[in-house]
């Protein structure tokens, strides 16, 4: 789990091209978006794009589990492992 919360932090970087910004500078259970990392709706939607091509996954801008899902790095890596987890059932 730690190389893929590795791999959710470089993503994060590299998509929202966050130049000042390390993986160790991002907590893993911190807020992404408002006082946490600071991220809005546009890095929200960038960020979503960016996770669907890495890892193949389906989000629903619609859905208000969507929201859960990119609280923080912790959730984000729950929820890329249990959309894994139903790909091989």
């Amino acid at each position: 789990m730690d190389k893929l919360k590795q791999q959710i932090k470089e993503l994060i970087i590299s998509s929202l091209e966050l130049e000042d910004t390390t993986p160790e500078d991002i907590k893993d259970d911190e807020p992404l978006f408002g006082a946490g990392l600071g991220l809005d709706s546009i890095d929200a939607l960038e960020l979503g794009v960016a996770l669907k091509k890495k890892f193949d996954v389906k989000l629903s801008a619609e859905s208000e589990d969507s929201k859960k899902h990119f609280a923080s790095v912790n959730a984000l890596a729950e929820f890329i492992n249990s959309q894994k987890t139903e790909e091989t059932k």
